[in-house]
């Protein structure tokens, strides 16, 4: 039956064609077809080369309306900044203690924060958050002091994203049933971020390609000459 789903939208929906934002949103909703609450993505294709690491488009957005799903935040954090992350909701907080946890398998969490001062030790287990995306990182604000601070924003539907090495940046814009406004506004947010991140090294088009898919449904081409009308 889902395929058979499938098969109409695919039919009815021009792949040859790159629709506005908001007839792309609108379609990838009305094609949402899973007994479930889909999860809305994104795809951009950016003119960089991740190779070079000044060319390496690595960020976080905070999405007006979340993301949908509240995420499990873990911190490392020793005296009063883990008192701080207790009382700020952190789902787990401690240090050597989650390390040695950690390093037996358990990875019960969607993202970690920790204190500057605890990095030497998070680094023994790099090898097993890094590759999950689950790395503590200064650049999208998860090695701080300020802990309070990074768990309300991961808490309210902050998103991480890094170039991949075909030049790709894939993240979640919310859910179906949020309807085609607070999905257009997440879109908004998260390109207001990309625009901002674009290497000076740089050159010809940066956003080359979009696409916006749900969970179980077909990609809808967007026409990146949108960009500017969309996040004005």
């Amino acid at each position: 039956m889902a395929g058979k789903k499938l098969r109409k939208i695919k039919e009815e929906l021009d792949v040859s064609k790159k629709y506005a934002f908001e007839e792309a949103v609108e379609l990838a909703v009305k094609n949402s077809y899973a007994k479930f609450d889909e999860s809305v993505d994104i795809a951009v294709r950016l003119g960089v080369d991740p190779r070079h690491a000044e060319q390496m488009v690595r960020g976080a957005v905070v999405l007006p309306h979340g993301t949908g799903k509240t995420a499990r935040v873990l911190v490392f954090a020793k005296g009063d900044k883990a008192l701080e992350a207790k009382e700020a909701g952190a789902d787990y907080v401690g240090d050597d203690d989650l390390i040695e946890k950690i390093k037996q398998g358990w990875l019960e969490f969607d993202k970690a924060v920790a204190t500057p001062d605890m990095m030497g030790v998070v680094g023994k287990i790099g090898k097993i958050l890094g590759p999950r995306g689950l790395m503590p990182n200064a650049k999208v604000g998860t090695v701080t002091f300020d802990v309070a601070r990074a768990i309300r924003e991961i808490k309210a539907g902050k998103v991480e994203f890094r170039v991949e090495k075909a030049g790709i940046v894939h993240a979640p814009v919310g859910k179906v049933s949020f309807g085609v406004e607070k999905i257009l506004q997440n879109v908004a947010a998260f390109f207001e971020v990309i625009l901002r991140l674009k290497p000076a090294s740089s050159k010809g088009t940066y956003v080359q390609s979009i696409g916006i898919s749900t969970t179980m449904g077909p990609g809808v081409n967007i026409d990146p000459l949108q960009i500017k009308a969309l996040v004005k």
